[in-house]
């Protein structure tokens, strides 16, 4: 397998399950085939023979960049259209967009697509796909079969489908919103209900995920106020998703938080906000892919993670230059960011 390294995929590559593990066009480094290996696919008839031209080469992560970035430009496109049309266009959706996204969610390297999926710009569109990449991401984890995780892939991509019936200068307002405006937005989750469920293609849990991902395990969401029994296992993986992407990008009105703050409020969000089980399945895959990762510490150092700490996974052991900092020690400093670039 090792004369493959530096070779471009052909097609997408997904394991027995129909899982995609590789994406097409990626160029393979060492981490790839031993991904290959690990769920035994060895179809070599899926590479191409010929290295690619120097010129359109690509690392990992800017390979997941390009394709986040491809995605987003067509959904943007797609959420114009239901904006003016008020009509869902499921053959685009079903035929392009959510094969992309569960294409772009099976990216080896978790990292890079984190940094990949971060909104940085337009804000509501990337959030949107953002949270479509992620949700499906976790939901691969929690093992839905195929049929679920498109269920999935969908609801979370339409998500916030209802914000295309509230004024765009509220959804983009740079500072905080009255208390009149935020009442106003929360109609979002209620009206992208109503357009999915009314829209034939649309599967009912896709639809229930608009009308749910704002609700909290105690009650305390809305637009409903459902307690934890109440709300479907998708709504609460958007709801992991839509949060973990929020609180990592830059939004109209807030910088993205550092990384050792994105892990502390989630871990408190144990306690009532979010479902344990899907922060733990969430967190604990984080956690143990973070050894050989490059970050950048509180004090802007930057470092590598070299050994995880089991008493104390959210401070590893960084190997700095020549020396070593143990963050389960120097408790002043923490994590700051995750190099994925």
């Amino acid at each position: 397998m090792r004369q493959f390294i530096g070779k471009t995929l052909k097609h997408d590559v997904v394991n027995q399950f129909g899982v995609t593990v590789l994406p097409a066009r990626i160029v393979l480094l060492e981490e790839h085939l031993a991904l290959l290996e690990k769920h035994k696919i060895d179809n070599v008839s899926i590479f191409f023979d010929v290295m690619p031209p120097p010129e359109q080469k690509a690392t990992s992560a800017q390979a997941a960049r390009a394709a986040v970035g491809q995605v987003m430009k067509r959904a943007k496109a797609m959420y114009e259209t239901i904006r003016q049309s008020g009509q869902v266009p499921m053959k685009e959706l079903q035929n392009d967009i959510i094969p992309a996204v569960k294409s772009v969610a099976g990216h080896p390297n978790m990292f890079e697509l984190f940094e990949a999926v971060k909104a940085q710009g337009d804000y509501t569109y990337q959030h949107n796909i953002g949270v479509g990449i992620l949700s499906t991401m976790i939901g691969k984890w929690l093992h839905l079969s195929d049929e679920e995780l498109t269920a999935l892939t969908m609801g979370a991509t339409l998500a916030d489908i209802g914000k295309v019936k509230i004024p765009a200068e509220i959804i983009n307002k740079p500072g905080k919103l009255t208390a009149e405006e935020f009442e106003l937005v929360k109609k979002h989750a209620v009206l992208g209900y109503e357009i999915l469920k009314n829209t034939e293609g649309i599967n009912y849990r896709s639809a229930l995920i608009a009308l749910q991902h704002h609700e909290r395990e105690d009650g305390g969401g809305y637009p409903l106020g459902l307690r934890s029994e109440k709300i479907d296992l998708f709504s609460k993986i958007v709801a992991v998703a839509d949060i973990f992407h929020a609180m990592s990008s830059d939004r109209p009105y807030q910088k993205a938080l550092p990384f050792y703050e994105v892990i502390r409020q989630l871990r408190e969000s144990y306690f009532g906000k979010l479902d344990p089980r899907i922060v733990s399945v969430f967190l604990d895959n984080m956690t143990t892919k973070l050894i050989g990762q490059k970050v950048v510490l509180t004090d802007d150092r930057e470092g590598e993670i070299v050994y995880i700490n089991p008493h104390d996974e959210e401070a590893p052991l960084v190997k700095v230059g020549e020396s070593f900092v143990d963050l389960s020690c120097e408790r002043q400093l923490q994590i700051k960011q995750i190099i994925g670039l």
